[in-house]
């Protein structure tokens, strides 16, 4: 196959480069760019000198429409309108942005601030959350790539909603993320001084990714409502962890939980269940495309915390569209994705 990668300049375009050059089922990546065309990709990313000796082309649309698979690393606001263009032609589209993630449009206006896709497209757009909803995926040409916290969060909390063990209502979730979620493009925010040796909460009940959660929380559970979401950023590069509390509806131990989520995602193999009493961090899972839970009940407020870690460049973002693409093609869901977390 040939594929494009749109916004392939900024970090989840290396990073999707990275995965796919390495894909067996790849011939080649076509690289796009709307503000640096023309460059050497090498001289973009001097780590793929003599690797690489591929230039950075402007976005053509009609050459993009006879690849095989196209994918949007673009900014939200900007693939909506790349994907309406690529729709019914050959290429399968799966969009890494949130332009096609929310169905109801008016929370995207409220939400991104801005106009969102029309509703056809949006109605053509399967979620791609890969462990979940794989049979939409394997039958898709276009896909909703999740946002990295909301990776990290829905894989955290799917067996709790989906066999209603827990409280909706009494939901909290806690999320951290390294400064590669933030994007290439420098700002006072990822500044080095401004972050080394900080830690800062932002978009304090405001975070884009807020009413993507509750979108999917309300389809597993009917009691599922307003979720409280609060995002820190921490002084490193890579990285997602998610702690979440909620009240179990009936009394469970540790060992109980911990047997319904290895049930839950042992066909799953890019979700792994950590050892009761053993909490993941996030070097452990840092360059590859794990998931991985661990999950603890207290007798003593009959609460549950749950805490999941991923990558917020491969899991997060192109790790996951590289899976669904397999999915897609009817390959096995981890071919050119086996990689060893990177450690320490």
């Amino acid at each position: 196959m040939d594929v494009g990668i749109v916004g392939s300049t900024g970090y989840g375009g290396v990073e999707l480069y990275r995965l796919l050059s390495n894909h067996p089922n790849v011939d080649g990546c076509i690289l796009y760019s709307s503000s640096l065309e023309g460059s050497s990709y090498a001289e973009q990313y001097p780590h793929l000198s003599g690797l690489s000796h591929e230039s950075v082309k402007p976005i053509m649309i009609e050459e993009m429409q006879q690849l095989d698979f196209v994918f949007l690393a673009v900014p939200s606001g900007v693939s909506k309108e790349l994907a309406q263009k690529l729709m019914g032609k050959k290429a399968k589209v799966i969009d890494l942005s949130g332009d096609l993630r929310l169905k109801v449009p008016g929370e995207y206006e409220e939400w991104y601030k801005g106009e969102s896709a029309p509703q056809d497209v949006l109605g053509k757009a399967v979620y791609g959350l890969t462990e979940i909803n794989r049979h939409a995926i394997r039958e898709a040409e276009l896909i909703a790539n999740p946002g990295c916290f909301p990776t990290a969060t829905l894989l955290g909390l799917a067996p709790l909603y989906q066999q209603d063990l827990i409280d909706p209502h009494s939901l909290i979730i806690d999320a951290k993320t390294g400064l590669s979620g933030a994007g290439r493009k420098a700002s006072q925010s990822s500044h080095f001084a401004e972050t080394q040796e900080n830690l800062r909460i932002y978009k304090v009940h405001q975070h884009q990714h807020t009413p993507e959660i509750e979108q999917q929380l309300k389809e597993w559970s009917s009691e599922a409502g307003p979720i409280t979401f609060t995002t820190h950023l921490i002084p490193m590069t890579r990285g997602i962890m998610v702690t979440m509390y909620a009240d179990l509806k009936d009394s469970c131990t540790t060992e109980q939980l911990h047997t319904r989520y290895q049930s839950f995602y042992e066909k799953h193999p890019f979700v792994r269940i950590r050892p009761v009493g053993q909490f993941p961090g996030t070097k452990e899972v840092f360059g590859t495309n794990f998931c991985d839970l661990s999950i603890k009940a207290d007798p003593r407020t009959n609460r549950v915390t749950i805490v999941s870690v991923i990558d917020n460049l491969v899991k997060g973002a192109a790790g996951q569209a590289v899976q669904n693409m397999n999915v897609m093609l009817g390959l096995d869901e981890t071919t050119g994705l086996h990689h060893y977390p990177i450690y320490p």
